[in-house]
């Protein structure tokens, strides 16, 4: 469940769109949000895996108590039922490309 980053040499520059590609060719399914500064989702979890991947801005998330924090090219697998909650960090917003695989 760790953070995994964009690889430019891999998968060449990280746009919105490079990032929404690499998640569909993963078998997710992508809609995007865009998040304000100070937006929060307290506990939660999901009936299908998920991905929270960043486009622009800062998110912290805690998944099943580990902290991680995501900044534009990062993303995070998080399992269908598994606890988690999330901020926007600093004073931009977040895009947000959220990913689920049913």
């Amino acid at each position: 469940m760790g953070v995994r980053h964009w690889n430019e040499t891999a998968d060449g520059p990280m746009t919105e769109a490079a990032l929404r590609r690499k998640l569909e060719g993963l078998g997710y399914t992508v809609a995007r949000y865009v998040y304000p500064p100070g937006t929060e989702f307290p506990d939660h979890l999901h009936e299908a895996d998920k991905v929270d991947a960043v486009v622009s801005g800062r998110f912290r998330l805690v998944v099943a108590g580990h902290l991680a924090m995501l900044g534009p090219g990062d993303w995070i697998e998080i399992p269908r039922g598994v606890r988690h909650n999330a901020r926007v960090i600093g004073d931009d917003p977040v895009v947000s490309l959220d990913a689920i695989k049913l």
